[in-house]
């Protein structure tokens, strides 16, 4: 399995990753949106982790290019977030596409059952 893990917060990509990797999951890690979209654009993975709240390129920037280019319900994505995003948002961001919504600080068994899923 591959990841590609997109958050602002290096400390929680560090550790995810390490940890990730522990369980036998590639993770490739982008710090922001716009070099997120471009590893998107280059590779193939499984599942993409991604924050709702970055500077300059946020989560729902993302989610609208990938919408605009086709590719938002060919990559299964899923929100990793500690942002207040409601309920409703949620369910609209689902019916768009993306598969999940994780709530930080997640917990890590909770992450591994959605990328298992």
């Amino acid at each position: 399995m591959k990841i590609l893990l997109i958050d602002d917060n290096v400390n929680i990509t560090s550790m995810l990753s390490k940890y990730l990797k522990l369980k036998e999951i590639d993770c490739d890690i982008s710090n922001d949106g716009r070099n997120g979209l471009e590893l998107i654009k280059h590779g193939k993975y499984d599942d993409i982790l991604l924050d709702i709240s970055m500077p300059e390129v946020s989560g729902h920037d993302v989610i609208n290019e990938l919408e605009k280019t086709g590719k938002l319900k060919s990559n299964k994505i899923i929100l990793f977030t500690a942002s207040s995003i409601t309920n409703d948002e949620i369910e609209k961001l689902k019916v768009r596409g993306v598969n999940a919504c994780l709530k930080k600080p997640v917990q890590l068994q909770n992450l591994l059952d959605v990328l298992k899923n």
